[in-house]
């Protein structure tokens, strides 16, 4: 499969309450063409992370409605946006308008990053934002018809990737890898009070100092 071959995948999937934001437009906070401007950045970053030896892809479970809705990128927030694209030597190009939306989750993770140099890539099981029916600001766990889709495409983006390892965040991203014949890493996911274990977690697997973030 090619990185265009994967993104096309990625656009055509199509489920009741669920935002893809390589397909879909938020009348609300979406500029025209912000499926274009997702689905061209993951395409880039997908092609800037097979020219490199791939240190891990680290796997959460879904994206959010104040991160990945927005920027089309998993565990990653409007402000994270810039940074997260210029790592792979991407021009940023905001999708959304009005204020920056801030994630918790998203600035745990990105917390950490900052301290690593090595190339890492993110992804989730669903890589979708499944929301409760009639509030598409709000967040619901997938179900396991998507969960399959989910996971076919995450097994494409491995196989495209090639990483040295997978970190899996959360009981759901373990439990997804767990059949993976590359070497997984199951860590705490950060939400939920694990913040402070999930920073451990990551100092001790990349030999990371201890604080601040």
């Amino acid at each position: 499969m090619t990185p265009a071959a994967f993104i096309r995948q990625l656009s055509a999937v199509s489920f009741e309450n669920v935002f893809n934001p390589y397909s879909d437009r938020c009348i609300q906070c979406d500029v025209d063409d912000a499926p274009a401007i997702r689905a061209r950045a993951l395409h880039s970053m997908i092609c800037a992370a097979m020219r490199c030896e791939l240190d891990a892809v680290w796997v959460g479970r879904d994206l959010g409605y104040r991160g990945g809705r927005r920027t089309g990128l998993a565990l990653t927030d409007d402000a994270h946006l810039s940074l997260h694209l210029e790592r792979w030597g991407i021009k940023p190009s905001r999708p959304t308008i009005g204020e920056v939306v801030k994630e918790r989750t998203a600035a745990v993770i990105w917390s950490c990053l900052r301290k690593i140099s090595k190339p890492i890539f993110l992804w989730n099981v669903f890589p979708f934002h499944p929301h409760q029916p009639g509030d598409p600001f709000s967040n619901r766990a997938h179900r396991s018809a998507e969960r399959i889709v989910g996971e076919e495409i995450l097994w494409s983006l491995v196989d495209l990737l090639r990483p040295r390892m997978v970190v899996a965040i959360g009981n759901d991203a373990a439990a997804t890898m767990a059949a993976s014949s590359i070497a997984v890493m199951q860590v705490r996911h950060p939400s939920y009070g694990g913040q402070s274990q999930f920073r451990r977690q990551i100092e001790e697997l990349y030999g990371l100092g201890p604080g601040p973030f």
